[in-house]
C-alpha cells in the first residue's frame, strides 16, 4: 500500500510540474502564463507608496549635503558613513538645514498625513492622467495639459532641474519629447526621469517591453542619453519585481537588476557604473569605501566619458543622473534586500540622497507589501496621502490615501493586461492571466 501511494504522488507532482501554469508572479517557460492575484497586488502597490513614502521623506534630511567638490568647502569632505546615522544633520549645499537636526528615519503616524514630494508627486499625476484619459498610452498633449494643469507656474513648485526646464517649454507650446531635446533642454542628463515613471513598471507587471513602450514618452518628457537608460533600468527592474515570488527578496533585486543591465548601452557610463559597484560590491569593500571610490573614479577623475562635474560646475554635476545613480547602486548591493538597511544606505551615500532611497523604498515596500513593510519597521503608518502640498488641481482638496491610490493602479493595470498585453482579466479568481514573456523567464 505504502508503494501505491509513493507511485500517485510522484504522479501527482509530475501532473503539477507539467500543468503550463505559475501563479503568484513566479516565471515559468514561456508556454506559461503569469497568475497575479488582483487582491495582493494592491497590497504590494500600498506598499510602493508607503516604502516609498518613509524613504523619501528619510532621504530629504540628508539631500544635497554631501556632494562631492574639491573636499574642502564643506560639501565634499567628510562623506557620511554609517557611524552618521543618529547623530547630527550638516547644512546642504544652499547652507541650509531640513526639518529634522537628527539623521533617523521619518515617520507620519496614523492620524497624520504624508506630504507629497516630487519623487511621488509626477508619479502620482502619470497614474491620474492614465484613468482620466482611459488609455494605457499618454500623448504628447495629454502629458503636457497634466503638467500645466497640476504644477504651480510659481515658485515654490517643487521641480528638479530637467523638470523644470521641460515645464517651461511646455508653457511655450513645446510637447513632450521636444522638451528633453537637449538643444532645447540643457539639463537632460539630469536625474529628473528617474523619479517621475518607475511607477510604469508596476503597471506592467512581469512586462518590461510593454513597460518601456508605455514610460516612453514619460521619459523623454525631461530626459535623454543615459538619464532616459537610467530611468528606462529602473522602471524594467520594478516590471520584473512580480515574479520570481518564491525567492528572497535578495536574491530577486540583484536578478532584476541584472536583467535590467543587459538594458544599458555597453559603451555608456551608466552600464560602467554598474559594473564598477558591483565589482566593489563583490570585492568585499565596504559601501564607505565603495561610495568613495565611486566618487574618485567619476565626479573627480570623470572616467568613462562622464564630463558633468565639468559642464555643470555649480555643484560638479551633483544633481546628474550619473553620479546618482551610482550612489543608488552602492544602496541597493550592500542593502541587501533588507528595506532598513537599504534606506539608511542611500540616506548617508551622498548626493541627491532622497530620490535612490525613495526609488529602493518604493520598489523593496512593493515586493513586502503594505503588511511586510509595517513589520519591517515594527509599527503602523498613516495612510493618507497630500498631493496638494507640492500639485494642485485635485479633488477632495489633494487628500488621498495609500488604499485608493493602489485601486487606481489595479484599474490602469486592468486596461493594460486587456489591450496591451493580451491578458485576461479573471473576474472569478480576481486575477490577472499574463502571457509571460521568454525574455524574462528565469
Amino acid at each position: 500500500m505504502v508503494i501505491i501511494n509513493q507511485y500517485y504522488l510522484v504522479l501527482f507532482l509530475l501532473i503539477c510540474a507539467c500543468s503550463g501554469e505559475t501563479r503568484n508572479g513566479s516565471s515559468a517557460d514561456e508556454n506559461q502564463e503569469i497568475i497575479i492575484s488582483r487582491s495582493a497586488y494592491k497590497n504590494q502597490l500600498y506598499g510602493f507608496w508607503l516604502g516609498q513614502c518613509i524613504a523619501n521623506w528619510t532621504g530629504l534630511i540628508t539631500e544635497m549635503d554631501k556632494i562631492g567638490g574639491n573636499g574642502k568647502d564643506g560639501n565634499g569632505a567628510g562623506f557620511y558613513t554609517r557611524a552618521s546615522w543618529g547623530g547630527p544633520d550638516d547644512v546642504n549645499m544652499w547652507g541650509s538645514k531640513s526639518f529634522s537636526d537628527t539623521i533617523d528615519f521619518f515617520f507620519a503616524d496614523e492620524g497624520e498625513i504624508w506630504g507629497a514630494d516630487d519623487d511621488t508627486d509626477i508619479e502620482y499625476i502619470y497614474l491620474h492622467l492614465l484613468l482620466d484619459h482611459n488609455t494605457a498610452m499618454l500623448t504628447p498633449r495629454q502629458i503636457a495639459e497634466g503638467w500645466i494643469n497640476h504644477i504651480r507656474k510659481e515658485e515654490e513648485n517643487y521641480l528638479w532641474v530637467s523638470n523644470q526646464t521641460a515645464f517651461d517649454l511646455m508653457q511655450t507650446g513645446i510637447l513632450p519629447p521636444e522638451t528633453s531635446d537637449p538643444a532645447n533642454n540643457p539639463n537632460y542628463e539630469m536625474i529628473d526621469a528617474q523619479l517621475t515613471t518607475e511607477i510604469f513598471g508596476l503597471l506592467a507587471p512581469g512586462r518590461p517591453g510593454i513597460a518601456l513602450k508605455m514610460a516612453e514618452l514619460p521619459i523623454r518628457t525631461t530626459a535623454r542619453e543615459n538619464a532616459q537608460w537610467i530611468a528606462e533600468f529602473y522602471v524594467i527592474m520594478h516590471s520584473l519585481a512580480c515574479l520570481n515570488q518564491d525567492q528572497g527578496v535578495r536574491d530577486r533585486l540583484f536578478w532584476m537588476a541584472d536583467e535590467a543591465r543587459k538594458h544599458l548601452p555597453a559603451t555608456s557610463y551608466s552600464a560602467k557604473m554598474y559594473d564598477f559597484v558591483k565589482s566593489q560590491y563583490q570585492s568585499g569593500l565596504t559601501w564607505e569605501k565603495a561610495r568613495d571610490a565611486l566618487y574618485e573614479k567619476y565626479q573627480v577623475r570623470q572616467e568613462d566619458g562622464y564630463e558633468w562635474p565639468s559642464k555643470e560646475p555649480v555643484c560638479h554635476g551633483c544633481f546628474a543622473a550619473g553620479i546618482n545613480f551610482g550612489a543608488s547602486m552602492v544602496s541597493l548591493f550592500y542593502g541587501e534586500g533588507d528595506l532598513k538597511e537599504t534606506i539608511k544606505i542611500g540616506v548617508l551615500c551622498g548626493w541627491d540622497s532622497d530620490n535612490p532611497t525613495a526609488t529602493w523604498g518604493g520598489l523593496i515596500g512593493f515586493m513586502l507589501g503594505k503588511d511586510g513593510v509595517e513589520k519591517a519597521f515594527g509599527r503602523k503608518f498613516s495612510s493618507q496621502f497630500n498631493i496638494h502640498r507640492t500639485r494642485i488641481g485635485f479633488s477632495d482638496g489633494g487628500i488621498d490615501n495609500f488604499s485608493n491610490m493602489a485601486e487606481k493602479g489595479l484599474r490602469v493595470i486592468d486596461q493594460v493586461v486587456t489591450d496591451e498585453i493580451q491578458g485576461k482579466v479573471d473576474k472569478e479568481e480576481n486575477v490577472w492571466r499574463i502571457p509571460q514573456d521568454r525574455n524574462t523567464a528565469r
